[in-house]
């Protein structure tokens, strides 16, 4: 069974940075990706990566500003997180799973296989 475990979390301020690393293991899927869930909203895509391949996609929230990568050699995956604002306040997680459309790589309801979350708190 995959596992997938978050680290990296951690207090920001305002236009600070901060990157998040998410390690899986007996990993044979082929996305891996950021989610996030701030209090009172629902779980949202913030950037995936396709594995093998790396091909890259992001929510409008992230781009310019994050950056998504993966690691083969330790099956490790990245999120570098730039400029932070008070609305990236939330807290983040890592999922792996086989999605069969490109399309898909951001939906929350297509990864069975979630880390524990850590969260980033931003502040103002």
């Amino acid at each position: 069974q995959v596992q997938v475990v978050e680290s990296g979390g951690g207090s920001v301020e305002t236009g600070g940075s901060l990157r998040l690393s998410c390690t899986a293991s007996n990993y044979n899927r082929n996305y891996m990706t950021w989610f996030r869930q701030a209090p009172g909203k629902e779980r949202e895509g913030v950037a995936a990566i396709s594995t093998p391949g790396g091909r890259t996609y992001y929510a409008d929230s992230g781009k310019g500003r994050f950056t998504i990568s993966h690691y083969r050699a330790n099956n490790t995956m990245y999120l570098q997180m730039n400029n932070l604002k008070p609305d990236d306040r939330a807290i983040y997680y890592c999922a792996a799973d086989f999605v069969a459309r490109a399309t898909w790589a951001l939906r929350a309801d297509r990864y069975d296989y979630w880390g524990q979350g850590t969260q980033v708190p931003v502040s103002s």
